[in-house]
């Protein structure tokens, strides 16, 4: 074979081979962990909420961004083997839906993002180091849904103070 026909033959397939190149020097699809102590009817909507959110930030589910799921069923000794399997994906981040999902995932890593929706004071039991300064790893919604309920009944006590607690309702 002469040089000029072998140069020829090297350079046609390095020019058929750059399309599988290039694409596999792109970075992989980030992934997001959706972890939840609750079934996936029960939670369905924040799912739905999540995806739609990352569609307005131009990432579509399935195309620019994979989003995987864990339901624990309400049987919260299955989040920690979850959390894990999100730790050992390495996950871009992990979506916490509720307390017992928030700490597991909190538990098994200090380093993947975790963005948590919690009915409890995450300061109190660990999750952030305080309201204004979180640190470490984690950051979400903290409802007080509990505390305004409270407070709601006091005004209402006050408001009629003879009103029995049942009649209030």
């Amino acid at each position: 074979m002469k040089r000029r026909q072998l140069i020829t033959l090297l350079g046609g397939a390095a020019v058929a081979a750059w399309p599988r190149v290039a694409r596999a020097q792109q970075p992989p699809m980030p992934v997001i962990g959706f972890l939840s102590s609750l079934s996936e009817p029960q939670t369905a909507h924040l799912v739905m909420a999540l995806v739609r959110g990352l569609s307005e930030a131009g990432l579509v589910a399935g195309q620019s961004i994979t989003i995987n799921h864990h339901f624990a069923e309400g049987q919260y000794d299955r989040l920690p083997a979850f959390a894990d399997e999100f730790v050992r994906q390495r996950v871009s981040l992990i979506v916490a839906a509720g307390p017992p999902a928030a700490l597991a995932a909190k538990a098994a890593s200090t380093t993947i993002p975790i963005v948590f929706i919690v009915g409890f004071d995450p300061v109190a039991d660990g999750l952030v180091a305080s309201f204004s300064r979180p640190g470490g790893n984690a950051t979400g919604i903290f409802l007080v849904t509990a505390l305004v309920g409270q407070k709601r009944l006091e005004i209402l006590r006050e408001l009629n103070p003879k009103a029995s607690a049942w009649r209030c309702w």
